[in-house]
């Protein structure tokens, strides 16, 4: 006799195999989930207002209602040097009330510069009523050397707000910016003064 028959040994490989393509199935399922959870938690925000999230409005509202709210307006910079700053630190105004803002950026040094600005609003449940008609977010800006921009927000709060019992002892809401740096690359982006929520000072 030659030893013992070799079928285990070709069931066994085959095992593998398939363990190896279920694992590699599985690899290739979660990076899906992972490229597809960045969108799907970005809606959600929208929707929910989860986060400070702020919601976006095609109008203004014209229904505005007996209950005065602080809106604060925070600037801040990460690796630009910029000078960036709100016109005003702060209005007051009605819930349901629409209002247009200015935020300026100033390119303190002699080379051409390129940002685009994420947003938060304080405390977070107000995002869901935050909500947004015109506003330079996510979009690039960009400041030539010593340029200034004045760029607006036009903005309005939900009178539902008034009706969230989380909500109804709050006076004073935070609208935060904060500018990055964007690498110029591909087309190129569009100069400052020209962006439609930009205009040269």
């Amino acid at each position: 006799m030659t030893g013992a028959p070799k079928a285990p040994k070709v069931m066994e490989t085959r095992t593998n195999a398939r363990t190896a393509l279920v694992l590699a199935g599985v690899v290739v399922a979660m990076t899906g989930m992972a490229y597809a959870s960045v969108p799907l938690y970005d809606l959600f925000c929208r929707v929910t207002g989860y986060g400070g999230t702020t919601q976006r409005a095609e109008t203004g509202s014209s229904n505005a209602i007996d209950r005065d709210v602080i809106v604060r307006f925070d600037a801040n910079v990460s690796g630009l040097p910029w000078d960036f700053r709100p016109e005003n630190p702060d209005i007051r105004l009605k819930v349901g009330e629409t209002v247009i803002v200015n935020y300026i950026a100033e390119n303190r040094s002699k080379e051409r510069t390129v940002g685009s600005a994420t947003f938060n609003v304080a405390p977070a449940a107000a995002g869901a009523y935050f909500n947004k008609v015109q506003c330079f977010c996510f979009t690039k800006q960009v400041l030539q050397p010593g340029e200034t921009i004045m760029m607006p927000v036009q903005f309005f709060i939900d009178p539902a707000m008034d009706g969230d019992n989380d909500l109804r002892a709050v006076k004073t809401i935070t609208l935060s910016y904060t500018f990055y740096p964007i690498p110029e690359a591909g087309q190129p982006v569009a100069q400052s003064g020209q962006d439609e929520l930009g205009k040269k000072l």
